[in-house]
C-alpha cells in the first residue's frame, strides 16, 4: 500500500456511501492522529483500536450520520506521497469559507487548520473535510 492515509479516507467515503455504521482500517499512529482531529471536530463518533483475527492491529471507526445522511460530505486527500503540499501559517487553506476543515501535520502534531493558525504553525496539508 503506497498511501495508507488515502486508503483510510477512501474506506470512510465508501462506507458512508453504503450507509455502514462502522468501518475497519489497519492501524497506524498517523491514522489515529487524523481520526482524533475528526472526532474533536465532530465528523465521526469515535474509533477503537482492536486486533484483527490474524493478529494485526486495526482501527474500527464509528461513522456519524444526521437524519440518515453522512456528516462528512466531502473528504479529499491534498498531500500525497508523490506530491507533498506544505503551507505556511498564512497559506493554510480555508475549506468552504471556514465551514470545513483542513487537517495539517505540524511539528507540534496533527491538528485542524484553525488550531494551526491559533498556534501560528504551518506544516503539511494532509486532507480537507467538509
Amino acid at each position: 500500500m503506497n498511501d495508507p492515509l488515502g486508503d483510510m479516507l477512501t474506506r470512510i467515503r465508501n462506507a458512508q456511501l453504503r450507509g455502514k455504521s462502522t468501518v475497519k482500517t489497519p492501524a497506524s499512529k498517523l491514522r489515529a492522529w487524523v481520526l482524533d482531529v475528526l472526532k474533536i471536530e465532530g465528523y465521526i463518533r469515535g474509533y477503537e483500536a482492536n486486533t484483527s483475527a490474524d493478529g494485526h492491529p486495526e482501527l474500527e471507526i464509528s461513522l456519524k450520520y444526521f437524519d440518515g445522511t453522512p456528516v462528512i460530505k466531502e473528504l479529499k486527500r491534498v498531500s500525497t506521497p508523490g506530491r507533498r503540499v506544505y503551507a505556511g501559517v498564512k497559506d493554510i487553506p480555508s475549506v468552504r469559507q471556514g465551514l470545513g476543515i483542513a487537517i495539517v501535520s505540524t511539528p507540534s502534531g496533527v491538528m485542524s487548520d484553525s488550531a494551526a493558525r491559533t498556534a501560528n504553525i504551518g506544516g503539511e496539508v494532509l486532507c480537507t473535510v467538509f
